[in-house]
């Protein structure tokens, strides 16, 4: 999932951010209101996790703008405040689910798991992904090959899932780079080759058809020939 986290506090944003990275997810990080509402009200969020009180623009004025522009985005909104009266206005101006703060992390990535149940359209795309004799279960986060199951971490999954929604099209390293890290990198590190090389090794190595394919200067390309 793409995740879009506004959140001003430093150290509350810097631990989401590398627990839903952690868990797989794609995370865009805004540190301000009107930062945070630009990010989320682009296109292919599927979440957006917001703090009330922010810097240019608070959450709940965030929730409502979204939801005045007819955007369905789930949210969750993370607040210090914990009376009833302001998680009935949360919800009233939009949000999804309300968690106050000090949170557990397991259950924020409850809350997010149950949103995507709930928001999950009857005509979403199959569950697996499947290029060749390869397929990618994206509920189970495993990936088979012919008759083998291949297990993977997390960034060779988010990698191995972003090939596979793109067979044949190639996709540079700076793409690779902003959609597993989502930060810049300099193009020239080497973290893509590696990430690469490691998936190649599940992937391709005992199989004498080959699915990742390099493009010298150019980017890498799943495809079954």
């Amino acid at each position: 999932m793409h995740v879009v986290l506004i959140e001003d506090d430093e150290k509350i944003g810097t631990f989401v951010s590398q627990g839903l990275k952690q868990a797989g997810h794609v995370v865009s990080w805004a540190r301000d209101g009107e930062d945070g509402l630009a990010l989320a009200a682009k296109p292919a969020v599927d979440l957006v996790i917001v703090d009330l009180m922010l810097p240019g623009r608070d959450g709940l004025s965030i929730v409502s703008a979204l939801r005045a522009a007819s955007n369905g985005v789930p949210v969750i909104v993370l607040s210090a405040r914990a009376s009833v009266e302001d998680r009935v206005r949360g919800l009233e101006a939009g949000a999804d689910d309300y968690l106050t703060k000090p949170f557990s992390f397991a259950e924020l990535l409850a809350r997010v798991a149950a949103l995507k149940r709930r928001t999950r359209p009857l005509t979403e795309a199959p569950l697996t992904l499947t290029v060749g004799d390869l397929t990618l279960d994206l509920v189970s986060r495993r990936a088979r090959r012919g008759d083998r199951d291949i297990e993977l971490q997390a960034k060779e999954f988010i990698l191995l899932e972003y090939l596979m929604r793109h067979p044949g099209r190639v996709l540079s390293k700076t793409m690779i780079l902003q959609h597993v890290w989502d930060y810049h990198f300099d193009p020239q590190t080497n973290v893509v080759d590696v990430l690469v090389s490691r998936l190649r090794s599940k992937i391709d190595r005992d199989f004498s058809s080959k699915l990742i394919h390099t493009l010298r200067g150019v980017g890498y390309v799943l495809r079954a020939e």
